[in-house]
Formats: C-alpha cells, structure tokens, sequence
C-alpha cells in the first residue's frame, strides 16, 4: 500500500487550562445502529479525531486518508496517538445539531471523540466554558444544521468518562448474554453418559452418543439411549439428523427427529436400518447429531377459504 506524503498535526494531549475543553453528549451513526457516546470539545485541539478502537468496536467505516499524518504534542514531541492513515465521514447530533462530520482516525488514550479549534470556527459556536452552555446560532448552523433548539448544555468530564464506561460494560454484557442465549445445555441422566459435542467449530451439528448397546436389524429400527436431557435456547427446536458416515456405509438413518424445547426428558434416537445386514451399535459411538434451528412462531385459525397463492 503506497500513501502520498506524510504531514504532521499538533494536538495538545493534556490540556491543563479545563475552562478550554468541555465534555458534551453526541449521538454517532455506526454501520449497524446509532451509538451514544460523550465527546470533547477541545480548543487546543487542530483536527477532529475519533478513536480508533472505537470504529473497530462500532463498525464504523474508515477510508484510507490521501496522505498520512503524524501526530505531534504543542512541544514538538510525537504523540502516541499518531501516525493518522484513516479518516471517518459519519453523521452525527449534538442535541438537534445535525451534520456530516469528518475526523481522523487516531490511537485516543482517553476519550472516544474530540472536537477541534477548526470544528468551532467552522460553525462559529458561542461557548460558555464556564457555565458549559454550548449554542448553535451561526447562518451555517441556523440554515443546514439546526431542527429544534440551538443551545446544549456541556457535562462534567467525570461524568462523561462514567457513561463511556457504561455504553462500553453495557455492550460488553449485551454481547455476552447474546453468547449465553445460543448455548445448549446438557444434563446427564446416567454419569456414563457422554455430553454432546461439535466435530468443529464450523459443524452444523451436536454429535448424540449411544449409551448402550444395541443391535438394530436389517430392514428394521430400534431406539437408542443417549443419557441425556438437552435444554435448547429460546426460539429453536432441536432437529435430530443422521449422520452422513452411517447413511452412506451402513444405510442406517433416523426416524422421529424434532425436540420441542419444552422436552425435558432423555433424548432417545430412532435408528433405522435400510440395508440387509444388522448393524451393531455399541456404547460411545456417534449415532446421530442434533441441530438447532429456529422456530417461526404461529398460530392455527378456522378460516372459510383459504387464501389463494400466486
């Protein structure tokens, strides 16, 4: 990947003077959902940026910037914040503030957003740094940008840091529940029984285990014991499926295949032989699998005619 040329930007890292940056709430539109987050205003800041982890997380687009950007502190030193390779264009709000906004992609070691000294010139903000009292009034603002009310009111930074932390933990939890909901869980009736497991991580299946022996006849069937009780997530059913092995060397396949999720009881397989030999079965063989799959939920009516199809 080849890039132009290289520039350098100044951005004051730790700004001492607090009445010369201000934290206020913004609403950014991600890929996928609208994301809030607290912003900095800073006016020792040269150029808008946006944390780069933060675009990773949010699924935020970035493009490649035509020239990459060093990042240098008021003193001259590099900053670890730099070198800027991506931009970000993305709509955002600031109460009903609205507008297109553009920042460069940078390593923030403390905040999500930051504003600039160009971002406030540019649509000629009155700021009350003292009150924290932010007001959109500018021709441009009052034209393009502007729905409702133009003031907003600044928080303290204390407080934005606590709810970044919030969206961040909340997120997190999200995540994670929404990983908790999709596992199967497994009891075992016998303590021989053997839990059911993926081939790989890709598999469509659970593999279900004998926990007896059996011998299933030729042209026949015979139910099989696994050990154990499944409780399948919310919203599926469990379809038990032969597997691929079994049907094409021995012809053996599967009868009686769906578990409804309210089923609490062992999970027993249906094994039928179509070939003309008997087949034996012994404890611990893989015999079948269970695959999840998700329910449509309905509803049966008494209807006088039925509605014709196209």
């Amino acid at each position: 990947m080849v890039l132009e040329s290289t520039e350098t930007l100044d951005h004051n890292e730790n700004n001492n003077n607090e009445n010369h940056h201000i934290m206020i709430k913004l609403q950014l539109d991600g890929r996928n959902n609208e994301v809030a987050i607290n912003a900095m205003i800073d006016s020792g800041a040269t150029e808008d940026f946006i944390n780069r982890n933060f675009c990773h997380k949010y699924n935020i687009r970035t493009t490649k910037a035509k020239k990459i950007q060093e990042i240098h502190l008021a003193e001259g030193q590099p900053s670890i914040m730099g070198p800027v390779t991506h931009i970000v264009k993305v709509p955002i709000s600031i109460g009903s503030h609205r507008e297109l906004a553009t920042f460069r992609v940078a390593n923030l070691p403390n905040h999500e957003v930051i504003h600039s000294m160009p971002w406030l010139r540019n649509h000629d903000l009155q700021i009350d740094w003292g009150q924290g009292k932010i007001t959109f009034e500018s021709e441009r603002c009052t034209t393009w940008c502007l729905k409702e009310s133009p003031m907003v009111f600044a928080i303290t930074e204390d407080k934005a840091q606590e709810k970044n932390l919030e969206v961040e933990f909340g997120e997190l939890h999200i995540q994670k529940n929404k990983k908790l909901s999709k596992r199967i869980q497994v009891q075992r009736m016998d303590q021989q029984a053997k839990v059911s497991t993926k081939g790989t991580k890709e598999s469509a299946g659970h593999d279900l285990y004998a926990n007896e022996r059996k011998t299933i006849p030729a042209k026949g069937q015979e139910v099989v014991d696994t050990g154990i009780a499944l409780a399948l997530p919310k919203g599926t059913y469990g379809r038990i499926a032969p597997r691929r092995g079994l049907v094409v060397r021995h012809q053996l396949t599967i009868n009686a295949r769906v578990i409804d999720r309210d089923y609490m009881g062992e999970v027993r397989v249906v094994m039928v032989n179509l070939g003309n030999t008997e087949y034996e079965v012994k404890t611990g063989d893989k015999i079948a699998q269970i695959i999840t799959e998700k329910i449509v939920e309905s509803e049966c009516y008494e209807a006088r005619e039925l509605e014709k199809t196209q």
